[in-house]
């Protein structure tokens, strides 16, 4: 039985990561602090065999008997890290920390066990891009001491950090720039666009648009994401590969089809000034790649579809 290993096993996109690899018959170890990950998503998992739950913060060395309960890992997939606009402000330095260390430690169990290695970087790498839409070639334009910079650069650090293992000693690592993705088990108060306009939509608040409304955003529905990031795991590519859908919409047009999907909302769009004048204008992945490595993967699930999936979930957090 193969044992896949996920930091963040109980964040937003790696439950669905601990669910897909369960139902594929692996043995799965979730790791998790929970600082933002939340014991919830993966609660209907604990029946599982197969399933282990481990809270650790991965910025510490795993110990020696963490390791010996571990056993042989044949996949270590390192998505721990708090992905939102609130958290860069909330905890930068765990961020950080997460980013740095958590990278190596779990670089060194993936070294240890001759494992797979996957690494959840972003979007967020290209910074407010120049080139549109963003291909994995592109080098980006990132402000490094903006408030995203805790994000954005240590994203830039761990992906050289598993580029120079793979250099060094040989680690099989993948490397997945994950661009706007939603679904359930998002937190409400996540900060992002998805979960703003859904909260405000199904309270009946007014939905804040910043600025002109004209940023652009692609977004991804999590189970689409999730099958990306599972066949590039399979797979026996080592280049960064973008996993997005290209579907691009302005804020304005976003706002619009959330009202929308919400029928009998009293919200109504406001705009605001914009908080951060570093906030990415534009943002589409050019997923080339992932079409060619990842056996013709594309997105299926439509904003509509997931977008109704999603209200679902979060009426159930109101």
């Amino acid at each position: 039985m193969k044992h896949v290993l996920i930091t963040g096993g109980a964040g937003f996109i790696g439950s669905h990561l601990c669910e897909r690899y369960l139902e594929q018959g692996c043995r799965v170890t979730a790791i998790d602090n929970f600082v933002t990950g939340r014991p919830e998503n993966v609660a209907h998992l604990k029946g599982e065999k197969a399933f282990r739950l481990v809270e650790h913060d991965v910025s510490t060395p795993f110990t020696p008997s963490m390791e010996k309960e571990f056993g042989k890992v044949d996949v270590v997939m390192h998505f721990a890290c708090p992905a939102s606009p609130i958290d860069f402000e909330r905890i930068p330095l765990e961020i950080m920390k997460v980013d740095s260390y958590g990278t190596f430690h779990t670089l060194e169990v993936a070294r240890a066990n001759k494992a797979r290695f996957v690494i959840a970087s972003t979007s967020e790498i290209y910074g407010d891009p120049l080139v549109h839409p963003q291909t994995e070639d592109y080098w980006g334009n990132v402000n490094t001491t903006g408030k995203r910079s805790c994000y954005d650069e240590t994203k830039r650090f761990s992906e050289a950090s598993a580029t120079v293992y793979r250099n060094k000693w040989g680690v099989n690592t993948g490397i997945v720039r994950i661009f706007n993705t939603y679904g359930p088990r998002m937190r409400l108060d996540d900060g992002r666009v998805v979960p703003n306009f859904c909260g405000q939509a199904l309270r009946g608040q007014p939905i804040t648009v910043y600025g002109t409304g004209q940023q652009t955003r692609s977004f991804c529905f999590v189970d689409d994401l999730v099958e990306g990031i599972m066949r590039l795991t399979a797979s026996d590519c080592n280049d960064p590969v973008n996993i997005g859908n290209p579907d691009e919409y302005t804020m304005l047009e976003f706002a619009k089809v959330v009202l929308k999907a919400v029928p009998g909302t009293k919200s109504e769009i406001v705009y605001k000034p914009l908080l951060h004048h570093d906030d990415p204008k534009q943002r589409k992945p050019d997923i080339t790649r992932a079409r060619k490595v990842l056996n013709g993967w594309e997105p299926k699930v439509s904003l509509a579809e997931g977008l109704g999936r999603t209200l679902e979930y979060f009426r159930t957090k109101l």
